[in-house]
């Protein structure tokens, strides 16, 4: 009986183990589809809380005649300009919580409102990548003052962009994920030593999807945006060239 115990727990054990090695061999592949906090479940929360502050904004500007954003300067990059004031929603009722997705509840997102003249809608900035392409912006200052002017760049990308020469920097590639298509981002430099992300890639495959037809003045990076409930962080103008997205300084 104790025999018979001991090699059912055996057997049990092994089949335990097995399960282990399995779930294992899977986690390089489950980690390259869905980086860090990409994943199915988190991108869902993320889209259900944009859904509902967008009716709480919807709310607020119906009955005010305003948006609930806070004052932003000038020069304020256009995907970074108008922040969502959560404190005022709150105070005033039009919402009980703040979402755990953003910054005010030590989430990893900014939530903004782009369009504001024409058709007001709720973005998430994506933090990580913001502070991550600013502390490669840091070392690229660092760099540029030590070496008087002189850019650690490599080739070039596209007229005015180059790509970040990381080993010039001494630090490794820091694999920022877009948050469109899960790929590694180009992070690139302009002549005023500005860092960039490159979203030339997330353009085509929004491209691909989309019906819309923009010209070639167009600011592609909206199709980014409307297929998206991120915003493209730290992103150069882009217009369409031959039939192609190409990245400008305004």
């Amino acid at each position: 009986m104790k025999r018979s115990l001991w090699m059912k727990k055996g057997r049990l054990a092994a089949k335990r183990a097995a399960m282990l090695v399995c779930a294992l061999a899977l986690l390089p592949l489950a980690g390259c589809l869905y980086p860090d906090e990409y994943t199915p479940s988190n991108q869902v929360s993320a889209k259900e809380a944009v859904s509902a502050v967008q009716a709480a904004v919807d709310s607020y500007r119906k009955d005010t005649g305003l948006l609930p954003i806070e004052n932003a300067s000038e020069g304020t990059p256009l995907y970074e300009k108008f922040r969502l004031d959560f404190a005022k929603l709150k105070r005033m009722g039009y919402v009980t919580d703040i979402p755990k997705e953003a910054f005010e509840s030590g989430g990893s997102g900014q939530f903004l409102i782009i369009d504001e003249e024409s058709d007001p809608k709720v973005k998430l900035l994506d933090l990580a990548v913001y502070q991550a392409i600013g502390t490669v912006q840091s070392k690229v200052n660092a760099y540029v003052l030590k070496h008087k002017g002189k850019q650690p760049v490599a080739d070039e990308i596209y007229p005015d962009f180059r790509r970040v020469d990381y080993k010039a920097l001494g630090i490794d590639d820091p694999a920022i994920r877009s948050m469109y298509t899960g790929r590694v981002l180009e992070l690139m430099i302009d002549p005023g030593s500005s860092v960039y992300a490159d979203y030339g890639i997330d353009i085509v495959k929004a491209l691909e999807k989309s019906e819309a037809k923009p010209g070639e003045g167009s600011d592609l990076r909206a199709l980014l945006a409307d297929e998206s409930f991120y915003v493209p962080v730290k992103s150069p103008v882009y217009r369409l060239v031959q039939g192609e997205p190409r990245a400008f300084l305004k």
